[in-house]
């Protein structure tokens, strides 16, 4: 039975750069934003490449989430990127009690400067904070013990350190190939990565450690005052 390791994190969170660390193990294979398009139909919202991600993955939850339960003969890891804000109402949790839930958190000021070069509209639902503290709590109810919690911050300063606590977290052996990729798309990335993983691409490796946090405009700074309870409240269990 492959380990399912469901990755879950805000837009603009290097969760990409996460995907790209754990595809680099050859025991490993990565499933890229699987309820998009599930999002996008539950949703009514129009995203950019919205044509191309509804015709490159199904967009009934059930099915996606039957495969997420999914196993894999030729793997002993399923590593799943998943989007916080993805998780509306009318999407299935059930089958977060049959994979290991680890949560990419970042500090609110660099998701939401990082997400407003990208999208017009920003709001507190589209950074995916309260949907993080949702599923964080859902996780942690289901399987009685406290979810894996790791920072984006924390891995930049020390990838090393940071990458060995979280295998040793998910009960795996270290590899240290998830260190470095080569350039350019991988075949899980999903349909919109020529609009949001130009950054990704141009890596062959984990970034230098962040630097001090960005100053926000006052309409990006009141989102990221109410995001602050929510990111220390995981932070309090990051490893």
């Amino acid at each position: 039975m492959s380990l399912r390791i469901a990755m879950w994190s805000g837009p603009r969170n290097m969760s990409t750069t996460m995907m790209r660390s754990f595809g680099s193990r050859p025991d490993t294979i990565c499933i890229d934003e699987p309820f998009y398009a599930a999002y996008l139909k539950a949703s009514g919202l129009v995203h950019p490449m919205q044509d191309e991600i509804m015709a490159s993955q199904s967009s009934d939850p059930s099915i996606v989430a039957d495969k997420m339960r999914a196993s894999d003969p030729d793997h002993d890891i399923i590593y799943q990127k998943h989007m916080t804000h993805h998780m509306v109402d009318a999407l299935p949790r059930d089958w977060m009690s049959e994979v290991t839930n680890v949560f990419l958190i970042r500090h609110p000021a660099r998701v939401l400067r990082s997400y407003a070069r990208k999208m017009e509209t920003v709001s507190l639902e589209a950074t995916g904070f309260p949907q993080h503290l949702s599923l964080y709590e859902h996780a942690r109810q289901q399987s009685g013990q406290t979810p894996i919690v790791i920072d984006s911050d924390t891995i930049l300063a020390d990838p090393p350190a940071a990458l060995k606590r979280l295998c040793q977290a998910l009960q795996i052996d270290w590899d240290n190939q998830m260190l470095s990729w080569t350039a350019g798309p991988k075949p899980e990335d999903g349909a919109w990565a020529p609009h949001w993983y130009d950054s990704v691409w141009a890596s062959t490796g984990f970034g230098p450690p962040a630097k001090d946090l960005p100053t926000l405009s006052a309409d990006l700074q009141v989102l990221c005052d109410d995001a602050m309870a929510i990111y220390e409240t995981l932070k309090e269990t990051a490893i």
